[in-house]
């Protein structure tokens, strides 16, 4: 793992403290995904690693989803969540669900008007349409039959990277006063401890609070997977966390794919 570099003001919220979860921080790192899965196969020990968070002002390699570049300047946040033996490796992907949840919500209680910040299948975080956080969960089998699950979070807190393919929101438009990258981890933190002791419960709390979230339920969506184009309607996601689009064959149940919204 990289060096920490003790970056000053970052902290967790004292409910994330008392559930177990520590902090690793830096000013500047390759990927805060690829330093938790460096960090889960150093060899540290379960005891002291099993719930880390580490946090970066800025990434020089940043990823989402397939490879992706994501740009990482300082301004925003860069965070990830290594969790071993938090869940069996089949019911990982669910962990995304988890965090979209949660962070959703964490973003919702630091905006004047939370209302426009919704959830996108499967794994971004909309304002008024808009990207403004996305969310890169991985995992790795480690000796003696542990796992270790990874998820990364990209939130625009105080600008939108240029030049993006997409529309981009950042937490500053929603007049939001606590709008730096440690209030975002600092509420995040807060959010990811309550819902993970529910998903521990079982995902069907996760499930209603990500579709009460979602944007799009009920609209015309397109889906593009990598053996084909979906276009219908938009049903809702089924007990696993696979999206469910109904057109003029029935109902499509479909595992990974990007979406596209209001088509």
């Amino acid at each position: 793992m990289a060096e920490e570099s003790q970056a000053q003001g970052f902290a967790l919220a004292e409910t994330a403290l008392a559930a177990g979860f520590r902090l690793h921080a830096f000013e500047t790192i390759g990927s805060t995904n690829d330093a938790a899965l460096d960090l889960a196969a150093s060899g540290a020990g379960p005891a002291s690693v099993t719930r880390s968070w580490l946090v970066a002002r800025a990434q020089t390699q940043g990823r989402g989803r397939h490879g992706r570049q994501w740009q990482s300047p300082p301004g925003n946040l860069y965070a990830s969540l290594l969790l071993i033996d938090e869940v069996m490796p089949r019911a990982a992907p669910q962990l995304g669900f988890v965090a979209g949840v949660a962070l959703a919500r964490a973003l919702r209680r630091l905006s004047p008007d939370g209302a426009g910040i919704r959830l996108k299948w499967p794994n971004d975080i909309l304002l008024d349409g808009a990207k403004l956080a996305g969310i890169l969960a991985e995992g790795r089998a480690l000796p003696q039959e542990s796992y270790a699950a990874v998820i990364g979070f990209g939130v625009n807190c105080q600008f939108c990277p240029p030049d993006l393919p997409y529309r981009a929101a950042a937490l500053i438009d929603t007049g939001a006063v606590r709008h730096r990258a440690e209030d975002v981890l600092s509420s995040l933190s807060e959010e990811m401890a309550h819902w993970l002791g529910r998903f521990q419960q079982g995902f069907d709390a996760i499930r209603a609070e990500w579709l009460r979230l979602a944007a799009g339920i009920g609209g015309e969506i397109r889906v593009t997977t990598t053996a084909r184009q979906f276009e219908g309607t938009f049903e809702s996601i089924d007990a696993s966390g696979r999206l469910m689009l109904r057109d003029a064959q029935g109902v499509h149940v479909i595992e990974a794919g990007d979406v596209l919204l209001g088509h």
